[in-house]
């Protein structure tokens, strides 16, 4: 049987060429809709807003998050944070600060529910952070002032600002130091104690029955032309409200005790404060900062010409960080012991 012609094999026309085009990018569209992480990687966006539900909140004031408020006061948008905790079942992630949680697993949720995550908070170092061995296989996620922390939350920084220009108050003492839980077992309490014998420090807090209000511990310590800011124990990144705002920002030089000056200098600038490790003793680091000159001083405030000072005092601002940091967070992360972590 013969057989059939075969089909001429000319060009399409133009209309075929234009029909299969938009067919194409109406599939590539379609599956661009329907399996965006499998495109571009990573999970999906969410068009709604990420749900952040705070078990506890971190401190004892619990302030007013009904509202758009990350939105409102930060800026941070498509992030709702609440503490119903009948909206379990919405949360994307679910905060548990350290300080509220207690012994057990009796008072969390029985189980995590698929796809959502679980962040441990703390701000405490890990000489003042207890009962961590519970929490094993517990957390996704961990929220701290380290900086290999998944979520850093630093209790200041420093932020650029051309526009600044060098300002010291005035100055009518050498070195003052607010302290309120004073333990002679503390490396903060040896070298006071040490250091004192070579001259005055001006103490203020409830350790010294010399309470400060709110409003006047930057003025107090601003008279002073250093500050002792000593922290309470010595670990990795751990710089707290000590140096950022009883001093920085109050405008003295903060004379600091706490990681190594390594480890400062990641934060602020070498030239800007003054470690007690620079010096062979506290008898030297006495008589550096009694017999220092105006113009060696004012060095020390170089900064402000390029940098202010941000604190970080609300958790509110703090917990909406999450929303911007949770399109790059690890998934499917557990940490099998949040006790080797928080103490390596």
């Amino acid at each position: 049987m013969a057989r059939a012609p075969p089909l001429p094999r000319g060009r399409p026309g133009m209309k075929a060429v234009v029909t299969a085009g938009v067919l194409v990018t109406t599939l590539w569209n379609l599956r661009c809709f329907l399996h965006p992480a499998e495109l571009f990687g990573g999970a999906p966006k969410h068009t709604e807003p990420l749900v952040v539900l705070v078990w506890e909140w971190p401190s004892m004031q619990v302030p007013n998050i009904s509202g758009d408020v990350c939105q409102e006061l930060y800026g941070i948008t498509g992030c709702w944070l609440t503490m119903e905790r009948q909206l379990l079942s919405q949360a994307h992630v679910v905060v548990f600060p350290h300080t509220r949680l207690r012994p057990g697993r009796d008072q969390l949720p029985r189980e995590r529910l698929p796809g959502q995550s679980w962040v441990w908070v703390s701000l405490e170092s890990p000489s003042n952070t207890k009962a961590l061995a519970g929490w094993n296989q517990t957390f996704n996620w961990v929220m701290t002032y380290r900086q290999d922390s998944d979520i850093f939350i630093p209790y200041g920084k420093l932020v650029p600002n051309r526009s600044a220009t060098v300002n010291i108050p005035v100055k009518t003492n050498l070195v003052s130091w607010v302290i309120s839980n004073y333990h002679r077992t503390q490396k903060r309490a040896e070298v006071y104690k040490n250091l004192s014998r070579y001259l005055h420090v001006n103490i203020y807090g409830k350790a010294n029955r010399k309470p400060l209000c709110k409003e006047c511990l930057l003025p107090t310590t601003s008279k002073s032309k250093f500050y002792l800011a000593f922290e309470n124990s010595i670990h990795q990144d751990y710089i707290t409200e000590k140096l950022w705002r009883n001093s920085l920002l109050a405008g003295t030089v903060p004379v600091v005790l706490g990681p190594p000056r390594s480890n400062y200098e990641q934060f602020i600038p070498a030239d800007s404060f003054i470690h007690v490790d620079d010096f062979g003793s506290l008898a030297e680091l006495a008589t550096f900062l009694k017999t220092m000159n105006s113009s060696r001083y004012r060095q020390f405030f170089s900064w402000q010409r390029r940098f202010s000072v941000k604190l970080y005092t609300d958790w509110r601002e703090r917990i909406c960080t999450i929303c911007t940091a949770y399109p790059s967070l690890p998934r499917g992360q557990l940490y099998p012991s949040l006790e080797s972590w928080f103490n390596s």
